[in-house]
């Protein structure tokens, strides 16, 4: 691949191997700026592995793997990425605000006066819509609420880049739709740059472009024409003549497995 340059991710050759298995399979790919990129595919595909190494917690990646203009793990990007795993990532004895409180002084030690921190707070609680419950324990609240708690603690720094794995698996309808308004909200308002991923083909019409994935590959891989990977889902319905994403990705599916079967 091309270096793609204001690539907000770009890979070439990504390689994850674990054991005696080959978790990711010379991934080549480049995320576009201030949109949201869906990484969708089955349960057990690479998806975690592959968001791990985006932001620099995977170890024995191969290959290359530049972030926001800098190579994935630099410490200089602790603060432009926010990241929310699959798990909440709070803990239940601390109120809502003193969470964030919490996160909010380690992000940045020694830097931000109390006022400046108390607003990034305040913000981050208004932006996931729990301004009512910041004094509630995380202990105490429902699993779609904790989720957002950890939303809220990724948005503290005001990240250039969000990587969240699987943010609305198990919420109910309208939390969906709320949570899907916001990630809209940030990259068009913000130009937050999004990557989010979901088993759930559905929400891969809520995302500007798609990245498909299945055993450790990129399915497809074709570009879009302003060089960036990844096509929207109009593109992709399009280009496999299908009425949904859903059909496009089990054609991309069966192709793969077609050709697979002939090299044998």
């Amino acid at each position: 691949m091309v270096n793609k340059i204001g690539a907000a991710v770009e890979a070439r050759n990504l390689t994850v191997v674990r054991g005696t298995r080959t978790v990711l399979r010379g991934l080549d790919f480049a995320v576009a700026p201030g949109e949201i990129t869906g990484l969708l595919g089955p349960s057990g595909c690479g998806k975690t592995t592959l968001m791990r190494a985006v932001v620099g917690t995977q170890a024995k990646a191969t290959g290359t793997l530049t972030v926001l203009g800098r190579p994935a793990g630099d410490p200089s990007l602790r603060a432009r990425i926010g990241y929310v795993t699959q798990a909440p990532s709070v803990y239940d004895d601390l109120t809502v605000r003193q969470n964030l409180d919490y996160f909010a002084a380690v992000l940045r030690p020694g830097r931000a006066h109390h006022d400046t921190r108390a607003a990034s707070v305040a913000r981050a609680l208004a932006d996931v819509d729990l301004t009512s419950h910041a004094d509630a324990l995380a202990g105490n609240l429902s699993g779609g609420q904790r989720s957002r708690v950890s939303l809220a603690v990724a948005l503290l720094g005001t990240p250039e880049l969000l990587v969240l794995d699987e943010p609305t698996v198990g919420l109910d309808p309208v939390l969906r739709r709320d949570l899907w308004e916001l990630f809209h909200r940030l990259a068009a308002d913000r130009g937050v740059t999004l990557l989010i991923s979901s088993h759930v083909m559905d929400e891969a019409e809520r995302c500007h472009r798609l990245l498909l994935m299945r055993d450790g590959e990129i399915l497809g891989g074709a570009a879009s024409p302003d060089g960036y990977g990844g096509d929207t889902p109009e593109a992709l319905r399009r280009r496999h003549d299908t009425a949904t994403v859903e059909e496009a990705f089990l054609r991309l599916v069966d192709a793969a497995a077609a050709h697979e079967g002939s090299r044998r």
